[in-house]
């Protein structure tokens, strides 16, 4: 199973997300899997909140399936009654491949993948019935999916060249380096010029490099204050390369569409409820 920071109120009661691996040879194309199932009694609403990776998703439903672009503010969405959705979390610099295969009248205004970023646009050519029968049937674990998606990906998998190998690597050290705070250190870390890596990135992913920096600072802040009411924010604030609580607190509110303490006070409440799943408590 992989964890995942995006998903911004885990442990939500009547909603199960699963994660898996992608199938074999398409590692580069997707990064993992997602499955979401959800059953809640009439009436009832969960409202789950998202804040995306620098990346799209393709996302299958009973209905179809969508390209789902990156956003650069948290996404909602509310569930109620029961079903079910599954996502491929793409690698950043995929976005391009995927595109032809959307309705392009959609895309046309921008060009990808600038044009996806917060556009959710109908997916042709996927496997919906396939999908949907393994979702729908009794066993839905990744070996069913895997074989459900593999020879569909695969032609995209054949399309991945250096440079989209290369974007994704910028990706990576931005994601996962916590001391990462300034685009300079990441165009050195990556052994590009400032002006090549804002090109690399816009090109392949419609964002800039000071925004894949800023997710990976936003996602640890929102799950940090998720999981621990005892979290200082100055302390945080610092941590996270900010020139100060009032700072963070803007951007944060900005991105996330609440303040650091009704984070917090969400966090709480979920743990009083026991929704809150055993790594963030």
């Amino acid at each position: 199973m992989i964890s995942s920071k995006g998903h911004l109120n885990p442990g939500a009661a009547g909603v199960r997300l699963d994660r898996f691996a992608p199938p074999a040879g398409t590692e580069d194309v997707v990064r993992h899997l997602w499955r979401v199932r959800w059953s809640l009694p009439d009436g009832a609403v969960q409202r789950q909140r998202v804040l995306s990776y620098p990346a799209s998703n393709v996302v299958f439903g009973p209905d179809g399936a969508v390209l789902s672009g990156l956003g650069t503010a948290v996404a909602t969405r509310d569930l109620d009654g029961e079903s079910w959705a599954l996502g491929l979390l793409l690698r950043p610099a995929v976005t391009r491949l995927f595109s032809a295969e959307a309705v392009s009248a959609e895309l046309s205004s921008a060009g990808p993948p600038a044009a996806l970023v917060g556009r959710v646009v109908p997916l042709h050519g996927a496997p919906v019935a396939a999908v949907r029968a393994v979702m729908e049937g009794d066993d839905a674990g990744p070996a069913p999916l895997h074989a459900a998606l593999a020879e569909w990906l695969a032609p995209f998998a054949e399309r991945v060249d250096e440079r989209m190998r290369l974007c994704n690597e910028v990706c990576r050290l931005a994601e996962e380096d916590p001391d990462m705070l300034r685009v300079d250190e990441l165009a050195r870390a990556a052994g590009l010029p400032v002006r090549s890596l804002d090109r690399l990135v816009k090109e392949h992913v419609g964002v800039t490099p000071k925004w894949l920096i800023d997710c990976r600072r936003l996602q640890e802040a929102a799950t940090v204050l998720y999981g621990d009411a005892t979290a200082s924010l100055p302390d945080l604030a610092h941590r996270l390369g900010f020139s100060d609580q009032a700072h963070f607190s803007r951007r944060y509110r900005k991105v996330i569409g609440e303040t650091p303490a009704q984070t917090r006070a969400a966090g709480e409440r979920a743990r009083s409820a026991g929704n809150v799943p055993p790594r963030l408590r």
